[in-house]
């Protein structure tokens, strides 16, 4: 008897597996699915003219929404502008070591005040010296920015470079 009752819990398992959950028995969550609404098909909610109002190439279909009826589109009265400008760039006032031989002939020490009271640059900005053309006196430049071969020219002459 033992042996039948083994048998009988073993047959319902197996039943039990076949009446899970299966993927045709999944639905919606109610309220998930509305239906569909049918616009401009007579006389009612959204009837006749389909909430488009009456004539005008608004109210036909196909009409892109870029279309401004026959006016220049803005797309084409804009200007066409070239490249990429970064809105975060630092901007410098370019100074030559040549411009600083020039002006300071003597050598010493120089700042950027100096560089404005000599009306190099204009105040109240950054400054970056350059190394467009030969320095032979040595000086002492303090400046915001300096490029490679303008510290190698005022370090050759026998000066020094400061950065602000």
């Amino acid at each position: 008897m033992a042996e039948k009752t083994l048998e009988k819990s073993d047959s319902a398992t197996a039943e039990e597996r076949g009446r899970g959950l299966k993927v045709h028995h999944l639905r919606p969550a109610p309220g998930a699915h509305k239906k569909k609404q049918r616009v401009g098909r007579g006389e009612g909610s959204k009837g006749k003219t389909a909430g488009r109002g009456t004539k005008g190439s608004k109210a036909r279909k196909q009409v892109p929404a870029r279309f401004e009826g026959g006016q220049m589109p803005l797309h084409m009265r804009v200007p066409k502008l070239k490249g990429f400008r970064n809105r975060f760039r630092t901007e410098y006032q370019v100074v030559n070591v040549a411009t600083l031989e020039e002006l300071f002939p003597d050598g010493g020490a120089i700042g950027v005040d100096d560089l404005v009271a000599a009306g190099a640059i204009r105040g109240k900005s950054l400054v970056k010296v350059l190394g467009d053309g030969e320095i032979g006196v040595a000086v002492q430049v303090t400046a915001h920015a300096f490029s490679g071969s303008a510290k190698q020219k005022i370090e050759a002459a026998g000066g020094s470079v400061t950065q602000a």
